[in-house]
């Protein structure tokens, strides 16, 4: 193990990369996006198993996003209990069917018209696994004193977009689901009062005539300005 250097009494160490050369970077990058480019959102998941020890690497690989102050103030909590998935899936429905009916207006309903979705939610039962992350809003020490998380909502949404990466790598899909509000998640779940919940993420293999829309994303131009 390397020796770490000491400044101001913290360690350091050496930060090792591979480099590549211009064209290996551009190739890199230009293959890159085109893998990304071909993850989907799906609603239509099989029910075929999948090694807990993927859904752990999963998990590492989205603690590895960067945090405010390296708080690291996410918690996974992983449902495949068929009676707790169950669970979910009747509160969220409930939720679901009182905003498609009463909360969301015509513009929004219009929007989702192309993706052909509405209140309920069987995938939350199907698919394998149910991932909910929760935002730590603070910590409690070993002396039970309140310690505060930094950028607790950027940190959490970037770590959720190397879990959907993640996912994605494995050959897997997933749904960013948001159920508004989702505090019958903290209380199925009982989790402690400084977790709050801010995704619900279903993860599996697709069905095999699952269908998606046909969509295109925005150009180079339309998502980016250049000074």
């Amino acid at each position: 193990m390397e020796t770490p250097n000491i400044i101001n009494g913290y360690p350091f160490i050496i930060y090792r990369k591979e480099t590549y050369n211009d064209d290996q970077i551009k190739q890199r990058s230009a293959d890159f996006y085109g893998w990304m480019n071909e993850r989907r959102t799906v609603r239509e998941f099989s029910d075929r198993n999948i090694d807990k020890s993927v859904i752990e690497n999963i998990l590492m690989t989205a603690s590895t996003a960067p945090s405010g102050a390296h708080k690291q103030p996410w918690t996974f909590c992983v449902v495949s209990d068929p009676d707790i998935k169950q669970q979910i899936r009747v509160a969220a429905e409930a939720e679901e069917k009182e905003s498609y009916t009463n909360r969301m207006s015509e513009e929004w309903l219009e929007d989702l018209a192309p993706f052909q979705t509405d209140w309920q939610k069987p995938f939350l039962e199907i698919a394998p696994y149910l991932i909910v992350v929760f935002r730590r809003s603070y910590e409690i020490d070993s002396n039970g004193k309140k310690r505060q998380n930094y950028y607790v909502t950027e940190s959490c949404g970037i770590a959720c977009g190397f879990l959907l990466t993640a996912i994605h790598n494995a050959g897997l899909v997933a749904l960013t689901h948001t159920p508004s509000p989702m505090n019958f998640l903290s209380t199925l779940l009982q989790r402690p009062e400084n977790e709050k919940p801010y995704l619900l993420i279903p993860v599996g293999y697709p069905t095999d005539t699952c269908l998606v829309p046909q969509l295109s994303r925005k150009k180079i131009n339309e998502i980016s300005n250049w000074y």
